[in-house]
């Protein structure tokens, strides 16, 4: 054995040493601020500066306390939070918006801020905690049945949600030409597929690039134009060493797709190992980290979920000491996450996944998507990524294909913007599929930075 592949299995068992030691974090015996009158009192008095400021720390507590980590990032005032959106206007000639969406025993509350604006605030009385949380338990479960994929069963509770958190603010969104929407939001809400929330004529996709945060202080707010970027492309379609897994049989696609898109260094199978992604990244640089494989969010603490590599699984805890933030990984793409809906520790990992990872942004899907629907647009995706500003921007022109039928399955081949790609053999059985159902795009979200 080398010296290099000494080096690199000696930082390996020192990551796996470091996240196996228990941290404790003090009980947080302070007044629920969001559910209590301290919340109320400070948007009812137009003090949206202390307002901000506490949604921000008690959504950091939940995190940091999830994770066992101390993310100590420095808070930003609502005034900070308002020009860093107005500079990333400027440079990347997308208006953005950060709207914090707080659920609450008696009502939702809603805050907007934009570039160089006052914020707005709007009190949703119909939308009690459990009423909301109840429609979009149903939303979901609609969207993924797949007994209704050939239905719109799902419109009733997109629409009612979209009057809830969206319609609110839509006058100030049209009026300053907001195009695109940071949302940070409460418990119950985060893995919410935004994406297909409906105006009764449109998705909000197809109005708006989105992204979710956890918090906006965790959130990169530097911007860099990575169209011309280096990407690692790794994955598994045949994982035999874990007989629980299913096999991915559209992942050798996927990887030679974005291959000729993009300069790419690509893994398959046996030789998709940490060992070989570190290595790699210890000899260049790749902006671009993807992961064609099983990931799944699961209930309790962090080393419940995992991301399934040739020979191992890699546990959310572990991913930090990878050290992805140096040099910085622009984006982390998981193309077949599973999520466990409905949980609250398991929304804190999908929600956190970007900043515990270390990363700028992460591409994730909140359930599995079928192989071919994953295959479909992911494909779409890295084609806009090379033009589009914004990473949420490349989502959104790839969801919206997906809407309009311009990306599908028809006579054994993937036809999308980058004309017909031919499928194989396990993928052609299933025949001709229309992608337009949000089941197949609206699970995929930018957890971070849009930019």
């Amino acid at each position: 054995m080398g010296k290099k592949h000494i080096f690199i299995y000696l930082i390996l068992i020192g990551f796996l040493l470091t996240t196996s030691i228990p941290l404790t974090f003090a009980q947080d015996t302070k007044p629920d601020f969001l559910e209590g009158p301290g919340l109320r009192n400070s948007l009812d008095l137009g003090n949206f500066a202390e307002a901000v400021d506490r949604i921000e720390k008690d959504w950091e507590e939940e995190f940091q306390a999830y994770f066992k980590e101390d993310f100590a990032v420095r808070s930003k005032t609502v005034d900070e939070i308002s020009k860093t959106l107005a500079r990333l206007a400027l440079q990347t000639k997308k208006k953005p918006a950060l709207i914090y969406v707080i659920p609450r025993a008696d009502q939702l509350e809603l805050l907007l801020i934009t570039p160089d604006r006052p914020p707005f605030r709007h009190s949703v009385l119909a939308a009690k905690r459990d009423t909301l949380i109840a429609v979009v338990q149903e939303f979901i479960s609609e969207i993924t049945n797949l007994r209704k994929i050939n239905t719109t069963s799902y419109l009733n509770a997109a629409q009612q949600l979209y009057q809830w958190i969206i319609a609110p603010l839509e006058l100030n969104l049209q009026l300053q030409k907001i195009d695109t929407l940071l949302f940070c939001v409460g418990g119950g809400l985060r893995t919410l597929p935004l994406p297909a929330l409906h105006d009764g004529q449109r998705f909000l996709t197809e109005k708006y690039s989105l992204a979710r945060i956890p918090a906006f202080k965790f959130t990169d707010s530097n911007y860099a134009d990575i169209r011309k970027s280096q990407v690692l492309a790794m994955g598994a379609s045949d994982f035999s060493n874990f007989s629980q897994q299913q096999p991915l049989p559209a992942v050798p696609l996927e990887l030679k797709t974005i291959s000729q898109t993009w300069p790419t260094q690509s893994f398959l199978n046996k030789d998709f190992t940490v060992v070989n992604l570190q290595s790699e990244r210890l000899r260049q640089r790749f902006a671009i980290i993807h992961l064609a494989t099983h990931a799944e969010f699961k209930p309790g603490t962090p080393n419940n979920s995992y991301i399934q590599f040739w020979d191992t699984q890699l546990k959310l805890n572990q991913i930090r000491a990878l050290g992805w933030n140096n040099p910085p990984v622009e984006l982390l793409v998981l193309s077949a996450c599973r999520t466990g809906l409905g949980d609250k520790t398991v929304e804190l990992g999908f929600a956190g996944l970007a900043v515990e990872a270390g990363v700028k942004s992460a591409l994730a899907s909140i359930w599995y998507v079928s192989d071919a629907g994953t295959l479909a647009l992911m494909t779409e995706f890295y084609q806009q990524l090379k033009t589009a500003p914004i990473k949420a921007e490349a989502l959104r022109q790839a969801q919206i294909a997906m809407i309009q039928g311009k990306v599908r399955l028809e006579n054994g081949a993937l036809q999308s913007s980058r004309g017909s790609i031919p499928l194989p053999p396990d993928l052609v059985e299933i025949g001709n599929q229309n992608l337009s159902h949000p089941y197949y795009w609206a699970a995929f979200s930018i957890i971070g930075s849009p930019w």
